[in-house]
């Protein structure tokens, strides 16, 4: 005959190991959310944005990808693989404008570009530097790193900290130094 405690034991012995694999299954499932909240929302490979206000284009935008995380408590998109924007003024002038990467804070509409940072205005001023932020409401370039202003042969400058108008019709150093005319500023 067989005892109630031989078919208890194995029972409660049973469930108790299906209740403790499902916890296991709950954690994991737990710590997956965890990592999702970090994850973009949209992603895109070889992107061609094009802005226009009243019918104008004002900015193209190419990057080979872009991470949109808009879910984030602070918004914001990714380019971590670089961006080349060409920028118009209302006059139809370009300048171009590319980094290794760059991100924009939807809050505050100020794009961060980083690494190889190079700005090329129509009539041929190079501005060259590691980071460089872009206030799109100011249309305004600024930074605190080193920067090499060329404004054409001959007149090469350097500074540490940097703004300019977005066209480089106001500029602005800190502790210019080089070679060239000082008229050009």
């Amino acid at each position: 005959m067989i005892s109630k405690s031989k078919i208890v034991f194995p029972a409660v012995f049973v469930l108790l190991a299906g209740f403790l694999f499902s916890c296991e299954s709950n954690f994991k499932g737990v710590q997956k959310i965890n990592v999702s909240a970090f994850t973009p929302v949209g992603e895109a490979d070889t992107i061609n944005l094009k802005y226009t206000d009243s019918g104008k284009v004002k900015a193209i935008l190419v990057s080979p990808k872009m991470l949109d995380f808009s879910n984030a408590s602070f918004p914001y998109t990714e380019f971590p693989k670089g961006v080349d924007v060409t920028l118009y003024d209302n006059n139809g002038k370009k300048s171009y404008v590319s980094s290794d990467y760059a991100i924009t804070y939807k809050g505050t509409d100020i794009i961060d570009l980083q690494g190889n940072v190079k700005i090329t205005s129509e009539d041929g001023k190079i501005l060259e530097t590691t980071q460089l932020y872009y206030d799109q409401k100011r249309e305004w370039f600024f930074t605190e790193k080193k920067c090499k202003l060329t404004l054409g042969p001959g007149n090469e400058f350097y500074t540490k900290g940097f703004d300019a108008s977005r066209d480089f019709k106001d500029i602005n150093g800190q502790v210019f130094f080089g070679e060239g005319q000082a008229d050009e500023f």
